[in-house]
């Protein structure tokens, strides 16, 4: 199994992936590290360990934010079949309403 060399809070950490993952994890970790750094100019180096926490805290605040973003997107790309579907049903019983009235008509 590879292990890669990441940087966060300048300090290296070998992590362990799956073959072929080493990029994206190189990826990750320079995410991490960025965010890390945000951080640490706003509030200090205040230790590694509420560092890292604090981080995980944020990123998991941003993905919960885009998960409502997604589900609101599907919500919206749902409307359209769904009205769809309506008039499709709406044409079906107006057809059914005009036999009706024709039959009366002949009645």
């Amino acid at each position: 199994m590879p292990q890669v060399s990441v940087n966060i809070n300048q300090r290296s950490y070998r992590i362990a992936c799956e073959v072929g993952q080493e990029p994206h994890l190189t990826k990750l970790a320079d995410f991490v590290d960025k965010r890390v750094g945000d951080l640490v100019a706003a509030v200090g180096q205040i230790g590694d360990t509420r560092l890292m926490v604090m981080t995980s805290l944020l990123i998991a605040d941003e993905i919960s934010d885009l998960e409502a973003e997604l589900a609101a997107l599907r919500e919206d790309q749902a409307a359209p079949a769904a009205a769809d579907a309506d008039a499709a049903e709406i044409e079906a019983l107006a057809g059914r309403i005009e036999a009706i009235a024709a039959g009366l008509e002949d009645a």
